[in-house]
């Protein structure tokens, strides 16, 4: 069974016989975010954790980086990418110093950008691939693995912040 380790494998499960497009499009997520207080959004369940201003900035951030590596691989750019250090963008982003409405419009925004992408990718574009960091992988698996890293951590906010 594949794990939160496994990385891109993982989130790519998570869309297994999903509709990339219609996941993209759900506004299942977006409206149970917009039904949470300020005082929810900085809820932290345990000491060392992330707050759910945190985790919505973690997966706007997360989408900006995957988006432009499937930019960059759509375009038949072959040049390896790095990867990133996810706690230390975290950890020196402002996301609990900013309102939460505003936090949240960010990762509306970034997802309208993402919507406009994918729209304008043909069949053949998503089956091009590129390498980011140990991972080599189509530019449609680099959509999956957006969505499910999204899907994954909303999977957290619900079993782990709103029980």
């Amino acid at each position: 069974m594949l794990t939160v380790e496994s990385g891109f494998p993982y989130y790519i499960s998570l869309t297994e016989g999903k509709d990339i497009n219609l996941l993209f499009q759900s506004e299942d997520n977006f409206k149970l975010l917009h039904s949470l207080s300020e005082e929810q959004a900085c809820f932290r369940y345990a000491p060392g954790k992330w707050s759910i201003k945190q985790i919505i900035g973690h997966i706007t951030d997360h989408e900006r980086v995957m988006i432009y590596r499937a930019l960059r691989f759509s375009r038949q750019d072959s040049t390896l990418l790095s990867g990133y250090d996810q706690n230390l963008f975290v950890d020196h982003s402002t996301f609990d110093h900013h309102p939460y409405c505003d936090v949240l419009n960010d990762f509306v925004n970034v997802r309208k950008s993402t919507l406009s992408f994918i729209k304008l990718l043909t069949p053949e574009q998503l089956k091009l691939k590129g390498k980011a960091w140990k991972f080599e992988l189509t530019v449609l698996e680099f959509l999956q693995a957006t969505i499910g890293h999204e899907i994954h951590h909303m999977n957290v906010v619900r079993e782990k912040y709103l029980k």
